[in-house]
């Protein structure tokens, strides 16, 4: 029953009365972060040399298919690894979106595919990474490139959507606080919190400008980052407008210090995969073609930007996975519901300390479909994030940094900066509606 029940036992053991639900989502979750790390390892320099044995993965290979393979792909092993790792991983998460659509409760019968046959998805996982490291090369990386980065883009959007809704928590948490003991206490907080994010928003530009940019020519980075700085310090002003304040009285300058933060660091990812090595320090690192740089590994991903962005997708999936919304509207966004629309945890829940409980009998908690579709995208945007958006053509000869990649992530800074606009002026908009 540990690898098959509806509840895995090796995680109720340490969990006192764990919601099965939970513990689903938690197990898919690492299914995710096991592939993740499978990834990592695989673009470890030492790691990648050794790829070339796989037959059908490079140059000299026997045919696979038959397809005889023809490409000098050695430079390059990590990078088609990782594409393939992020296939699978899409593959496993899209083949349960579809068979868990229209699950609306525990007493369907694939709901207990859902919650158990771990051992067996697991071995359905590896079956399937290992039938995608037999695809021929070819045009398969540069066609699956723009499958990633259309699915790292809507991962992007679920990021932004969770990112406000925590700001605006956040706020209302501490103000519900300030009104409910020391006052002087949580506001100065408030005011430190807010003055930090701004300062580092503030250094994070200056070094933009001074890293990404030169006196002469980089029109395309100052551009971006005036434009988004421009935008940043447009909202940080309505935020705080009397009529907003009015209608939203716990908008406030904190939420918009954490979106103005992250705008910017969206923007630096962005300017990390301008094609132009004048106004692109890094890229001369992992494109260069010098004497001095042949022996260093083109695929390397572990820069600033892709670790900071490898930590928050970590959080934003573990949110994804645990909990919903204080929000009912980012509820009904994400299809999810606080708690479950199902039994109440006294009825459902089994005998003993160290059970998980079915609290889906009466109604599922979250949208099974939705889950593992946020999952696929989460699995394209990190196999993105650890390629660095790169793209090699058809004959794998050459590792480029596409303007795709760059104008994909400025997009989504604006379409946050919209959202989160939204959310200021909704109430204005929309009087009949509640928004409290």
């Amino acid at each position: 029953s540990c690898l098959c029940g509806s509840a895995p036992c090796l995680l109720c053991g340490c969990c006192p009365s764990t919601k099965n639900s939970t513990i689903s989502r938690l197990l898919f979750t690492f299914f995710l972060f096991l592939g993740t790390l499978v990834s990592v390892i695989m673009i470890i320099p030492g790691v990648e040399k050794e790829l070339h044995k796989l037959p059908g993965f490079c140059e000299g290979s026997r045919s696979v298919l038959g397809v005889q393979t023809h490409v000098n792909c050695r430079s390059f092993l990590g990078l088609k690894a990782v594409y393939r790792m992020g296939f699978a991983m899409a593959a496993f998460f899209c083949l349960f979106a579809v068979l868990m659509v229209c699950v609306r409760s525990s007493k369907d019968p694939r709901a207990a595919v859902q919650n158990g046959f771990w051992f067996f998805k697991f071995l359905v996982l590896v079956g399937i990474t290992v039938g995608a490291f037999y695809i021929p090369d070819g045009a398969f990386t540069s066609v699956w490139f723009y499958f990633g980065v259309v699915g790292s883009f809507l991962f992007l959007l679920i990021q932004l959507v969770l990112l406000i809704d925590f700001a605006h928590s956040w706020s209302q948490l501490w103000l519900r606080r300030a009104s409910e003991s020391n006052a002087k206490g949580w506001y100065a907080a408030l005011c430190t919190v807010t003055f930090v994010f701004y300062a580092a928003s503030v250094a994070a530009v200056a070094l933009l400008y001074v890293y990404y940019t030169k006196p002469q020519g980089c029109t395309e980075g100052k551009a971006l980052i005036s434009i988004n700085l421009l935008l940043c310090l447009i909202l940080s002003v309505v935020s705080i407008l009397p009529k907003i304040q009015e209608a939203q009285p716990h908008s406030g300058l904190l939420q918009a210090s954490l979106i103005t933060l992250y705008t910017i660091y969206v923007t630096w990812a962005a300017l990390a995969n301008v094609p132009t090595q004048n106004c692109n320090p890094t890229l001369l690192v992992r494109n260069s073609t010098s004497t001095t740089m042949a022996t260093e590994p083109l695929t390397t991903w572990w820069d600033a930007s892709s670790i900071v962005g490898l930590i928050i997708f970590i959080l934003c999936t573990l949110f994804i996975s645990l909990r919903s919304s204080d929000h009912p509207q980012v509820n009904k966004l994400m299809l999810t519901e606080e708690g479950g629309p199902g039994a109440a945890p006294g009825e459902a829940a089994e005998p003993g300390p160290h059970r998980a409980y079915d609290n889906e009998q009466d109604g599922v908690s979250y949208n099974y479909t939705f889950f593992h579709i946020c999952l696929l995208l989460a699995a394209l945007y990190i196999m993105m994030t650890l390629t660095n958006w790169y793209r090699p053509d058809e004959s794998l000869q050459v590792l480029s940094s596409p303007w795709t990649a760059v104008w994909v992530k400025i997009c989504s800074s604006w379409a946050g900066l919209l959202l989160y606009l939204w959310t200021l002026v909704a109430p204005l908009v929309l009087p009949d509606r509640d928004f409290s």
